[in-house]
């Protein structure tokens, strides 16, 4: 039996206990000492947001199949109950670890007198503090249920964390009492900085300040034994769409984000100190049996919170490089006139996010521009994008903005600026039913002199410039008219999916999905298989956020076979066994998780005068290739495919946060042979791209 075998399936890994690896290497990443005490707090945080949306989402999923029987397993090739034992199992291994690691860190900072205080630990002047500070900011925020005098239990939300509170009287021993208390972290922080003694930094969560006073909020009851713990509940986020092309998109959205709500529970995570009968009381009242996710943890549950933990309170704390300006785009200029003369491909976070702004407030302003279409996925809070479409309206410029409403988790934030942008004039289309818009695209029209010149640009990432500043990601702004005329058949698809049903089927230059990006990938993939059998060099580099689509992972190991040399880099989800002993070419899958998001996809096919290369925002997964409108674009500079295939190498000889994956994936970190130098790919990509020169 091939090695890795009892994970594999039709001779792939199954994709969520790959998803729980690609998790446990963001938790090696807050368990690495040589980083930075603020950075391990920092994954701390993603990997439990990271593990929250995964129980939203993909145990949600196994549990409906599981409900379902054989006719809802779809595309998943084991069984449901049997994965939900193994997820089970292995986060409960996690959440060790998570404890372990999250200890350390807290012994670290004791190193820099840096205190995380909870409620028992507090100095008289403290003590003071914490009781004003509850009842000025807290104590309007919060309002007790009474449990068990409450017939119907209460909905607990998801994201949200909860006191459970064991009420009693010393004098009745049967008097003992339950209560729930939702923690509002949606109001106030949940790191509050206390008065502390010189040289010291105390600090102290919102639900230990509410616990310090729970006396306040039951002794008036006739009660003297207090003693609450954290739990929380995750839910079903999944929204069902209805297959009704009829049903208004905005009302089904706004009904599944109600559903969203009331989601069946998929885990339930408690502190592992709590009394035995509370557990059980809570267990039984929120319908959960054994066989769902019970998970034991410790006193502090959201942990995403830690994502935005206080930086200021570090004093050795180390700051990112800056971004900085694409040196063909520096300001002042005007880039429409740079594009014309060439294309220029941006690589965020190095180069500022800025530069694609001012590309769309020139065109605002530029008395000859006609027209702004774009898509839009997940914007920033207070987005200058947004900003600068606004303003091309106000300048008299007709401007369609593409919304994709289902940007999971970012759906109400999405409807509101639906509203906000046509408020202001902007013509906004919703996408398409059961298929959501996730290309990243632009153009801009403009017609001078009797002469129509088109602007555009395909990227690999969202139009955000906060996730802009950590997120790897690539952007290529061009006038080719063969991409631009691509561009345009896409938008022609979105805006009017049954009347120009054919034009993503006259793409001739962008590989598009859901029509042929499948198709052109196995078809550049198959070219380097007919090299390799004539004897002649044969190669290709995928760079992905996931790895899953059971065919193109097929025609991998064909390449393979064939003796094609593979380069996998891959940041999340790998299916693909990279260890067979029929394959003749060399196989090397690498995942690299360090300060950056790694969230680019690329393509490089081949060598040399012959080499193809793609941008893409889609990653090898069924739900990109079939389900959603992506896009691709082949790079025709040749520049800029070295530029490209420079960076790739760069992070294949990453020896610093590149971790080998295996087919047991097993996250070992890549050994640094003799005498090899010390490659951190994300510094070393900046100060390539920083010292890069251009003609």
């Amino acid at each position: 039996m091939q090695k890795g075998s009892k994970q594999v399936t039709k001779q792939t890994i199954i994709r969520d206990l790959s998803w729980l690896a690609f998790n446990a290497r963001v938790l090696q990443e807050a368990n690495d000492a040589t980083n930075q005490l603020h950075d391990r707090l920092r994954f701390l945080g993603i990997f439990s947001n990271n593990l929250d949306e995964f129980f939203r989402v993909r145990v949600a999923t196994l549990n409906r199949m599981l409900l379902l029987g054989k006719s809802g397993r779809m595309h998943l090739e084991a069984n449901p109950e049997k994965i939900l034992r193994k997820i089970q199992q292995t986060v409960i291994t996690q959440q060790q670890e998570f404890d372990a690691t999250y200890a350390d860190i807290i012994k670290q900072m004791q190193h820099e007198h840096i205190h995380i205080k909870n409620e028992k630990q507090l100095s008289k002047s403290q003590q003071e503090f914490v009781t004003k500070y509850f009842e000025q900011k807290v104590r309007t925020q919060i309002i007790p249920l009474m449990i068990e005098s409450i017939p119907h239990m209460p909905l607990l939300r998801d994201k949200s964390i909860y006191l459970a509170c064991v009420l009693g009287k010393t004098r009745e021993a049967l008097a003992q009492r339950y209560a729930l208390i939702e923690i509002p972290t949606k109001v106030l922080p949940r790191f509050v900085i206390m008065p502390s003694e010189k040289g010291e930094k105390d600090i102290i969560l919102l639900e230990d300040i509410i616990r310090y006073n729970l006396p306040m909020l039951f002794a008036p009851f006739g009660f003297d034994r207090f003693l609450g713990y954290i739990i929380k509940v995750t839910r079903d986020a999944e929204l069902e769409i209805d297959n009704d092309v009829n049903t208004n998109l905005i009302d089904e959205l706004e009904e599944g984000l109600k559903n969203r709500k009331k989601g069946r529970a998929t885990r339930f995570v408690y502190d592992r100190q709590i009394d035995p009968m509370l557990l059980r009381y809570l267990v039984k009242r929120l319908g959960l049996t054994k066989k769902d996710n019970l998970i034991p943890g410790g006193r502090i549950h959201n942990f995403k919170d830690f994502i935005d933990f206080p930086a200021g309170i570090f004093d050795t704390l180390k700051h990112r490089p800056p971004a900085f300006v694409h040196p063909l785009l520096k300001q002042p200029c005007r880039i429409m006139e740079v594009i014309e003369k060439r294309d220029v491909m941006l690589h965020f976070p190095y180069h500022s996010f800025d530069s694609v702004i001012d590309l769309l407030r020139e065109a605002a302003i530029d008395p000859f521009v006609q027209s702004i279409k774009v898509s839009l996925y997940r914007v920033a809070k207070n987005s200058k994008i947004v900003n600068a479409l606004v303003n091309a309206v106000r300048n008299g410029k007709e401007v369609t903005v593409i919304l994709e409403l289902r940007a999971r988790f970012d759906e109400e934030a999405n409807m509101r600026w639906k509203a906000q942008l046509e408020e202001e004039g902007v013509k906004v289309v919703l996408g398409i039913p059961n298929m959501k818009v996730h290309a990243k695209i632009c153009v801009i029209k403009k017609r001078e002199f009797n002469k129509t010149i088109q602007y555009g640009f395909v990227s690999t990432g969202n139009l955000n410039e906060n996730t802009a500043t950590y997120y790897g990601d690539h952007i290529l702004l061009t006038t080719d008219r063969a991409i631009i005329a691509d561009i345009n058949r896409v938008f022609d698809y979105v805006e009017q999916p049954v009347k120009k049903a054919a034009a993503l089927k006259a793409c001739r230059t962008l590989p598009v999905s859901p029509f042929d990006m499948r198709k052109v990938m196995m078809e550049n993939i198959e070219a380097q298989i007919r090299l390799a059998k004539k004897k002649k060099p044969a190669s290709m580099i995928i760079k992905l956020n996931s790895l899953v689509d059971q065919l193109l992972i097929e025609k991998i190991y064909a390449a393979a076979k064939m003796g094609v040399n593979v380069n996998l880099i891959i940041r999340g989800i790998c299916c693909a066994l990279t260890e067979q002993k029929t394959f003749k070419g060399q196989v090397k899958a690498l995942s690299i998780i360090d300060d950056y998001l790694e969230h680019a996809r690329v393509f490089i096919f081949g060598e040399g005068k012959d080499r193809q290369v793609y941008i893409s925002s889609a990653d090898w997964m069924i739900r990109n290739l079939d389900h959603r409108v992506e896009a691709a674009a082949p790079i025709a500079d040749k520049d800029i495919q070295q530029e490209l295939a420079d960076i790739l190498n760069i992070q294949l000889a990453e020896n610093v946060k590149g971790r080998i994956l295996d087919n047991e994936q097993s996250n070992n970190y890549v050994q640094r042979q003799k005498n090899e130098p010390m490659v951190r790919s994300q510094e070393a990509i900046y100060k390539y791209l920083q010292h890069k020169t251009y003609s």
